[in-house]
C-alpha cells in the first residue's frame, strides 16, 4: 500500500474526525478507543478518503459506538 506523507493540516483534520466520533457517539475518551480510532483514520486517509466528512462517516459507520472499537481493536497478542 502507498503511504502518504500526511501534513499538519491533514493531521488535523484526522484528529477532528476522530473527536466528531466520540461526540457523535457521546463516548468519553479513552486511549485504547482513540489508538484504534486514529489508526483506523490514517488507514482510510491513505486509502484516499480525504474529507473529515468522509473520514467521519467512515468511522462512525464501521465503529458504531464504544463498544464496538474495543470489540474491534487488535490485542498485542494479535499483533505478534
Amino acid at each position: 500500500m502507498l503511504v502518504r506523507r500526511i501534513r499538519d493540516t491533514d493531521m488535523a483534520m484526522l484528529s477532528r474526525s476522530v473527536q466528531t466520533w466520540y461526540k457523535h457517539y457521546r463516548a468519553t475518551p479513552n486511549e485504547r478507543a482513540s489508538e484504534m480510532l486514529c489508526s483506523a483514520a490514517i488507514s482510510l486517509f491513505n486509502q484516499g478518503h480525504n474529507t473529515q466528512e468522509e473520514l467521519t462517516t467512515l468511522l462512525i459507520t464501521r465503529y458504531p459506538g464504544p463498544t464496538a472499537v474495543l470489540i474491534n481493536a487488535p490485542t498485542s497478542r494479535s499483533t505478534q
